[in-house]
């Protein structure tokens, strides 16, 4: 598994992507805090983080959109597959290479708020907070990249459903908003989901009485808190959709201006729920 890291993580300098991704970030880290701390006069260095969530929605396929695909496109994932090393192993391996890649500008961030303190009072404990926040958001959306990625062959392919992944994950709670605030629209919406995840495991599993089960103990329990409970449906898809958000909890490290335990959970959860999909989209990709 080490041989894999070093080698993934070696490969990502050896051409131009390593270097794009870790410059990208820190000129817009620069200019962010240039504009907001030194010339607006704000000492919060989390502000300037929270304005760089978007910039994850172009940085992050950039970074993961080979990870899996072109392993798989030039069939070199054979040779893989032939390592005395699980499935699991290899795509971790891959994972926290794109991790350690991703550190290393959050890491030269992280003297930012010691240059910050040379032209006033910066509250590092809160500055240091938003960028662990920022630094779990940003390994949550490489997970779910290299879940992507393994999903197809084509590195053009991964990169833009990964775009769109994301995008989806940004906007989400402003689209659930959207949605009336009754027990019939959360029903139907949630029913929605419910199909899509069905779609989702059956697309890992090709097991269609698993999603077909899966789904259908799913829509029985949404049927009976329908039925029996609709004051506590009316208005609940929104609500969820707003808790799931991953670009909505950084505003908690950002704006709320604390550190956020339930978020590191979560953030730690989505990345390991995503590397386990990664590893099964994979595993069944080495026996067809």
């Amino acid at each position: 598994m080490s041989a894999i890291y070093k080698k993934e993580f070696k490969s990502y300098f050896n051409n131009m992507t390593g270097w794009v991704v870790i410059v990208f970030l820190l000129v817009i880290a620069g200019i962010f805090v240039k504009a907001l701390n030194l010339d607006g006069k704000y000492p919060g260095f989390e502000i300037s983080l929270g304005s760089m969530g978007m910039v994850l929605l172009f940085v992050v396929p950039i970074l993961t959109m080979r990870s899996l695909s072109e392993e798989r496109a030039s069939k070199t994932d054979q040779l893989l597959f032939s390592l005395p090393v699980p499935v699991s192993g290899m795509v971790l391996a891959k994972y926290l290479a794109m991790v350690s890649v991703f550190a290393i500008p959050v890491g030269i961030m992280a003297l930012y708020p010691l240059f910050l303190m040379l032209y006033g009072s910066v509250n590092l404990l809160t500055a240091y907070s938003a960028l662990l926040g920022f630094f779990l958001l940003g390994s949550a959306l490489i997970a779910i990249g290299l879940f992507m990625s393994s999903l197809t062959e084509s590195v053009m392919i991964s990169a833009v459903i990964t775009f769109g992944a994301m995008l989806l994950c940004n906007i989400m709670g402003g689209l659930a908003s959207m949605i009336p605030a009754t027990a019939i629209a959360s029903f139907v919406a949630f029913t929605a989901l419910v199909t899509l995840a069905g779609f989702l495991i059956y697309s890992m599993t090709k097991n269609y009485w698993l999603a077909f089960s899966c789904g259908v103990i799913a829509e029985a329990v949404l049927l009976g808190v329908y039925v029996f409970s609709q004051s506590a449906l009316a208005g609940s898809f929104a609500r969820v959709m707003s808790w799931l958000s991953l670009f909505e909890r950084m505003n908690t490290f950002v704006y709320s201006r604390m550190f956020d335990l339930t978020s590191v959970v979560y953030y730690i959860s989505v990345a390991v729920l995503f590397v386990f999909l990664a590893v099964q989209s994979t595993d069944r990709r080495r026996w067809n």
